[in-house]
């Protein structure tokens, strides 16, 4: 079903330019899989170039799309096993209900969370409950045109009537075509906006910028990706903080890529602090 998008991934295009495919400061290996019978399997790992320390996850997931029913259990080296069940467009058509839990064996601490999300034509909505805290977090945005207004907040039922609302977020966005522009204010003291530029099938740059009011702190920065053929894409951001990422991925074969990833640090090019990434990913 069209719609909008959830307030979460307002701006996401932009935000992908400087995330996605940078991976220095680790080694990074990640293989999926999917069996005959439709069930998917993801395992990954990667090694911290600072600390040496080693983090790894193993996913399955199937999904009896006759039900729209999708069940996922993720198992991590810290030893914690989150299971998630979800149905969607079953009781009403754009409603997706969660069941999201976590349990660590060793410890014994649990948790979880029942999530909500209904999508349609000109709005998208989240409400979750976090079943250990009873917090409570909602979201919704509507969108006419191209033209998109959310809000985000989040409720601490231990705290008094006065000190609830944790958390208040507006955002403004713009989406047409090949440009997505995103405007927000987080809990009134930070504000932020991206632009992002589809220029062509090969080419994408996004801005991305940030002010806080109390420290009045400024950031910024530009990003750009660049396909020249099929098998091969470039990235490139800069802050202004004189932080240079570059990353370059290729496909070596079909269901094999391989990415060289690196952090400049452009204040002290000669002293060092320059961080590398290899990242691995195999898809059967």
């Amino acid at each position: 079903m069209s719609g909008p998008a959830s307030f979460a991934d307002l701006g996401k295009a932009a935000r992908d330019l400087f995330s996605k495919g940078f991976h220095y400061g680790q080694y990074k290996v990640e293989a999926k899989t999917k069996t005959s019978s439709g069930v998917e399997f993801t395992s990954n790992g990667s090694s911290s170039h600072d600390s040496g320390a080693f983090t790894g996850s193993l996913e399955t997931k199937y999904k009896w799309s006759d039900h729209g029913v999708t069940f996922t259990e993720k198992w991590n080296t810290d030893n914690v096993l989150n299971s998630e069940i979800s149905v969607e467009d079953q009781l009403v058509k754009g409603l997706k209900l969660t069941l999201d839990t976590n349990f660590a064996p060793q410890s014994g601490k649990k948790g979880g969370k029942i999530k909500t999300a209904y999508k349609h034509d000109y709005v998208h909505t989240n409400l979750d409950l976090d079943l250990s805290s009873l917090n409570v977090y909602g979201a919704a945005v509507v969108g006419y045109k191209g033209w998109l207004a959310g809000y985000q907040l989040a409720l601490d039922t231990s705290k008094d009537a006065k000190s609830l609302l944790s958390q208040s977020n507006f955002a403004l966005g713009y989406n047409k075509d090949d440009l997505t522009l995103h405007w927000a204010v987080v809990n009134c003291n930070e504000y932020q906006g991206s632009v992002y530029h589809k220029v062509n099938s090969r080419l994408e740059t996004g801005v991305q910028l940030s002010w806080q009011s109390g420290s009045h702190e400024t950031r910024f920065g530009v990003g750009a990706k660049y396909s020249p053929d099929r098998d091969t894409t470039i990235r490139a951001k800069l802050n202004n903080a004189s932080q240079v990422g570059l990353s370059y991925q290729h496909r070596i074969r079909d269901g094999v890529n391989l990415t060289l990833s690196t952090l400049l640090e452009g204040k002290n090019l000669n002293q060092g602090g320059h961080k590398f990434g290899i990242a691995l990913d195999f898809e059967g």
